[in-house]
């Protein structure tokens, strides 16, 4: 039950059953599910030598019969008013049409009477309308993404769209694994409970025939979560390899854009990061940001033996030996390369934004208590010139989580000093950030300082000392995860919806994040994956957060919400 590896079977189907040279036509979406599982030159394998968007294809009217179509959408309207299109004046030799969702009858009946010249050979749906990033970590990119902040009277379009975005790739996600799920979701969420709801009701009734699947013994479980119950995670600078290059860099649907903070060959200028297609990579991505020095170097020394041996060409066999390699022999120093740049670059950033005593302070008020302490740490920071905007912005945040009801007037202070001192500052950030994910609003213990369990765990933890003082943070969903496997998930707080209840535990767990996940939740599942508890957890989410997004979403939350009369 991998996602990656569902969504790699599915691609796989679409691609080998139909031979000869093809055309494969993506839309905004599905072009990043395929692109996470599928390379290039896997594709080229598969005889396909177009990938074109199928918006773009519609401006064209090159004939090209001597290609077969093969079309990979997702079942909306807009999509299929371009098939309609498209069919009136085939282009293509043949057409093969997969949908990455369930299409409605109406949709096939416009299809049918568009197919005049009856070039469709099928039309099928493949459940893959979600990005498998990792093994254990799928994405929507959903659109509009800050409307989970606001109250559905808002902007009651908007929201549904949301929704019915976020309950339709859930509905794939299980239909992939071919399983039905007993469904949970936080109490103090709106958008969590609609969502559970509306999954519930497309699982259980609108749809029921094509969730009857073999029944199991225990259903597995979908919780769904609210991404304002832990606001903490999206804040923090990371130092593990995947989420840092995310946090500095960004990575999307497993590429990194390097042409954002310099000038790079052209080769170097888009970089892939995929724990299917590198295995030093693979090895790495949840390691920290000083053994990932140590490990590339140990890499540039086995390429420089390499590079080495390749010199010493002295006989046709050594000819013939260097050319049979070369291909590896070049897969190796693209990848040399590509670590090496993106290791450098994160270095020069961890500098210049003196980030190193600006992840200290935020671990500290992250996990460690203190306040007097911590507002001196954060005034110094907020007055040191070489701080950049966005880290002031995060530290106050960080200490109005922390604080908000302990020291009022301390908290007045480093807003205004902020304000002062940061030019772009939106005045009332931290406020809105307070109003949407404050103490009274979250029901978990974020700061491990309200469960006696936790506070012991905590007084534990600081007398052993930490491992490292820049990961000594764990993400609330950590604790989520260890409740339920110790069958200690609370009724009261995650609702079952409807009359669908577990009746011992699950072996696996989908926890769904509205707002988005983060690498470090990722990182914190793989972990726990590792363990063998006997439960498998996936993780998913409407996007992947980093900090810039986190708080892009959140100045877009508080812009639509000054606007309307409603809230």
């Amino acid at each position: 039950m991998v996602v990656a590896s569902s969504a790699r079977d599915y691609i796989n189907r679409i691609l080998q059953d139909i031979s000869g040279m093809k055309v494969l036509i993506l839309d905004s979406q599905t072009i990043g599910v395929v692109s996470v599982v599928y390379s290039q030159s896997e594709l080229l394998q598969k005889e396909v030598f177009l990938v074109e968007l199928v918006d773009s294809i519609s401006n064209s009217s090159e004939s090209m019969l001597h290609l077969k179509a093969v079309y990979f959408l997702r079942p909306t309207s807009e999509n299929i008013q371009f098939l309609r299109r498209q069919l009136a004046s085939p282009r293509f030799g043949e057409y093969h049409l997969f949908f990455s969702n369930i299409l409605k009858d109406t949709q096939i009946h416009i299809l049918a009477d568009s197919d005049e010249q009856e070039v469709v050979q099928q039309v099928q749906e493949f459940y893959a309308d979600f990005v498998a990033i990792d093994p254990y970590h799928f994405t929507f990119h959903v659109p509009s993404h800050y409307i989970y902040m606001l109250p559905a009277v808002v902007d009651p379009s908007t929201v549904q769209r949301f929704c019915d975005r976020v309950v339709e790739g859930l509905a794939a996600v299980f239909l992939a694994l071919k399983r039905r799920p007993v469904i949970r979701y936080q109490r103090t969420s709106d958008i969590a409970k609609r969502i559970a709801q509306e999954a519930t009701k497309l699982m259980y009734q609108e749809e029921s025939g094509l969730f009857d699947f073999r029944r199991m013994e225990v259903s597995p479980l979908l919780l769904v979560i609210d991404r304002r119950e832990d606001p903490v995670t999206p804040l923090l600078n990371q130092w593990t390899y995947q989420a840092m290059v995310h946090e500095l860099i960004g990575i999307q649907d497993n590429k990194v854009d390097l042409k954002s903070i310099g000038k790079f060959p052209n080769d170097q200028e888009e970089v892939v990061l995929s724990s299917e297609q590198d295995p030093f990579f693979k090895a790495n991505m949840y390691e920290n940001f000083g053994d990932i020095g140590m490990n590339i170097k140990r890499m540039v020394d086995e390429f420089q033996q390499v590079s080495k041996s390749n010199q010493n060409i002295q006989t046709i066999e050594d000819m013939a030996k260097f050319v049979d390699n070369y291909p590896k022999y070049r897969k190796m120093h693209g990848n040399v390369t590509k670590h090496v740049t993106l290791v450098t670059e994160m270095s020069k950033i961890v500098d210049e934004r003196k980030l190193m005593s600006v992840s200290q302070t935020e671990q500290e008020l992250a996990c460690n208590g203190g306040q007097g302490a911590a507002f001196e740490a954060v005034t110094n920071l907020l007055n040191n010139e070489s701080v950049s905007d966005l880290d002031r912005l995060r530290l106050v945040m960080l200490y109005a989580l922390r604080y908000e009801k302990d020291s009022p007037v301390q908290l007045m202070q480093l807003f205004n000093k902020l304000a002062s001192r940061s030019a772009k500052y939106k005045p009332g950030l931290v406020q809105f950030l307070l109003k949407q994910a404050g103490v009274d609003k979250r029901m978990g213990d974020l700061f491990g300082n309200r469960d006696l369990m936790n506070i012991a765990r905590n007084m534990a933890r600081g007398l052993k000392g930490v491992e490292n003082v820049y990961t000594q943070h764990q993400p609330l969903l950590f604790q989520i995860m260890e409740s339920i496997v110790k069958g200690r998930l609370r009724d009261v707080d995650y609702p079952f919806v409807g009359n669908h209840y577990q009746q011992g535990r699950p072996q696996d767990v989908i926890i769904f994040i509205v707002g988005g996940t983060t690498y470090e939740e990722s990182r914190s599942v793989a972990l726990q994956n590792a363990n063998n508890t006997g439960i498998r957890f996936i993780l998913g989410g409407s996007s992947v957060l980093n900090s810039k997004r986190f708080l892009k979403d959140l100045e877009e939350a508080q812009r639509v919400a000054r606007s309307s009369t409603t809230v």
